[in-house]
């Protein structure tokens, strides 16, 4: 599964956890997002490619009470199989969920894919 993971913890702010295996995900995550509005929960398809915005599935909050969101970009093969903000849901939480149960919390998560 190849994807850029992009989310916040309880303390600590906005970072990648996932880059997809690129040495910098963010001109990449800027792209696609690019072309996304605000809303709270998104799904686009640019070509193969498909970004996503989920809230965090098990309302997960950050101190400020903001629930978590979750952006990612993802790639083929997964990304034929997402085609609504649910199948995001469906599809890719699962494959990321222990990580951010192993992560949310700490002072400093360093990268879930590492």
């Amino acid at each position: 599964m190849r994807l850029i993971w992009a989310t916040r913890g309880r303390t600590w702010g906005f970072r990648f956890l996932n880059d997809g295996g690129f040495p910098d995900p963010l001109p990449v995550y800027d792209e696609i997002f690019a072309n996304i509005g605000d809303d709270t929960e998104v799904w686009y398809r640019s070509g193969e490619t498909v970004a996503l915005r989920i809230l965090d599935p098990l309302g997960r909050k950050d101190l400020a009470g903001r629930v978590i969101p979750h952006e990612f970009v993802i790639f083929p093969p997964l990304a034929e199989e997402i085609n609504s903000v649910e199948d995001g849901r469906i599809r890719v939480w699962p494959k990321v969920a222990d990580d951010f149960s192993r992560v949310w919390e700490l002072p400093d998560p360093g990268r879930a894919d590492d």
